[in-house]
């Protein structure tokens, strides 16, 4: 995937089975992980302080995502920059202690192998969903920034691959509110103000299909995740204390809502889906992440992520783990007392937990999950 052309990565699948056979001779599990979401999860790394600079001590976390690959995982953050963190060998059982949260964590558990300027304010970002670390050529991710085109980025030298470039009526360019690869690879979706454009990822520059996401004055939804089967749709706006579940193949009503504390906050806050494709995930302005089942709509359980809104949560794609980020941006007030604006490391961070799963249970045929 050059500056000017993208290559689908051959062999993808047989790379990804090497990855998972070498992880399972340090720790037996499932493939996916069966977890177990009765018992809280361990936080087995954690950072912050590299995300807070002496310039900028009101910098925050804005999302994470785990790379397809499950080999490394990508934040964004309020001072325009993307972090890469590699995750370590994981080859230390759960041993079923949940750690507690300190005034302020003395030192990240290690430092993000590179860091990429966006230029301006993050909007959305996304991997290459066939990115593997064993091969260069597909180790990229896409991300979107007020005022720019889309921009391709090396997840290991952090160079600019190629961009795709929107315009509007003015002729000028105009940024994409989301983004999102197609399953295959193939195709970069981006969300603008009452339309989607599609891009081929083989033809960086202009080129894109249109289509309008409105009927008269009615506006689109602004945030959406499908189910592993695809016959379910999760939405969930900025500022909405509901995900809402919908079946594509009736869409008279929705299935059912799934609660969330988001309701005094106008941060995007994401969501996701165990690689099972049971269980949903999310954060919320109450520093929780709750789980809920999804083939009932039943609240599961939580677990305190963060001292402060949770706005990013994603499973691991093949181990029983998952990244939170978390922090919100602080307001200066009119009057003369003094106010203490910057985020504690429990406010502003990222947090990798570690679940257990079944197999890592005595007595796994007993577990109601």
């Amino acid at each position: 995937m050059g500056a000017e052309e993208a290559q689908h990565p051959p062999n993808s699948d047989k790379e990804f089975e090497e990855i998972t056979k070498e992880t399972s001779n340090q720790v037996e599990y499932s493939w996916p992980p069966t977890i177990r979401f009765d018992v809280p999860p361990a936080r087995t790394y954690h950072f912050s302080h590299q995300f807070r600079t002496p310039s900028n001590p009101n910098n925050f976390l804005k999302g994470i995502k785990w790379s397809p690959d499950g080999s490394c995982f990508l934040t964004s953050a309020e001072d325009n920059t993307f972090r890469v963190f590699p995750l370590p060998d994981y080859g230390a059982d759960y041993d079923g202690n949940a750690c507690s949260f300190a005034a302020d964590t003395a030192a990240d558990s290690y430092t993000a192998n590179l860091v990429v300027n966006g230029g301006e304010s993050i909007y959305d970002f996304c991997w290459y969903p066939y990115m593997s670390a064993s091969d260069p050529v597909t180790c990229v991710f896409a991300s979107t920034t007020r005022d720019h085109p889309i921009h391709l980025w090396d997840a290991t030298s952090g160079e600019l691959r190629c961009t795709y470039r929107a315009y509007d009526a003015m002729d000028e360019i105009t940024a994409a509110f989301s983004i999102s690869f197609n399953p295959a690879g193939t195709k970069i979706f981006s969300g603008y103000n009452k339309s989607l454009r599609v891009f081929d990822i083989h033809r960086p520059g202009r080129d894109f299909l249109h289509h309008s996401t409105v009927q008269g004055n009615k506006e689109g939804q602004s945030q959406v995740q499908f189910s592993k089967d695809g016959n379910y749709l999760y939405t969930g706006g900025r500022k909405d204390p509901y995900i809402l579940c919908w079946d594509i193949r009736k869409t008279v009503d929705i299935v059912y809502k799934l609660y969330r504390s988001s309701e005094n906050t106008n941060q995007r806050i994401m969501f996701d889906v165990d690689p099972l494709g049971q269980h949903l995930g999310t954060g919320g302005q109450d520093g929780l992440v709750h789980i809920y089942n999804l083939q009932t709509g039943q609240w599961v359980s939580s677990f305190q992520a963060a001292l402060d809104t949770v706005n990013g949560f994603s499973f691991h794609p093949y181990l029983p783990m998952a990244a939170a980020s978390s922090g919100h941006r602080r307001f200066e007030t009119l009057d003369d007392s003094p106010k203490d604006l910057s985020l504690s490391g429990d406010e502003n961070c990222a947090s990798i937990w570690s679940f257990p799963s079944v197999s890592m249970a005595d007595d796994a045929g007993d577990i109601d999950l």
